[in-house]
């Protein structure tokens, strides 16, 4: 075979034909059926699964229908003006911690004169800048 047969055969020669698509991220040219961009590494395309069919959406929904609403506030309501009156006469005895439900702080401040005098002015200024009610 002579050089111009040779070169006429390798132009006949089809080459397949690579189908191409722009990346909706980058704009770049990619393969048609890829689903990453070898260009910026985004998804282009939802992945198939071994039987070529979509991964399928997920809907919630949520029936929710709890009814334990709470007002934002923890525990029980009491008296800021009680607990400070509590505290002031009685706090080196913890009369204001036993009011709150604090028994083992009670026991506690019962014992040691709250807290040598300490607890009791701690407690006084708190319960002083409290709003009313309170809520422990």
């Amino acid at each position: 075979m002579d050089e111009t047969n040779q070169s006429a055969v390798q132009t006949n020669v089809a080459q397949p034909e690579i189908r191409t698509k722009f990346c909706k991220h980058c704009g770049g040219t990619i393969p048609e059926d890829t689903v990453l961009c070898t260009l910026c590494g985004r998804q282009v395309d939802a992945v198939a699964n071994a039987n070529g069919a979509s991964q399928p959406q997920i809907v919630i929904n949520n029936a929710n229908t709890n009814t334990n609403v709470s007002n934002g506030q923890g525990g029980r309501a009491k008296s800021k003006w009680a607990a400070l009156l509590l505290c002031f006469f009685f706090g080196a005895i913890g009369a204001h911690k036993f009011y709150e439900g604090k028994i083992g702080m009670g026991i506690l401040y019962f014992f040691t004169g709250g807290l040598f005098l300490i607890g009791v002015i701690v407690d006084f200024i708190r319960l002083l800048f409290r709003s009313n009610p309170y809520y422990v």
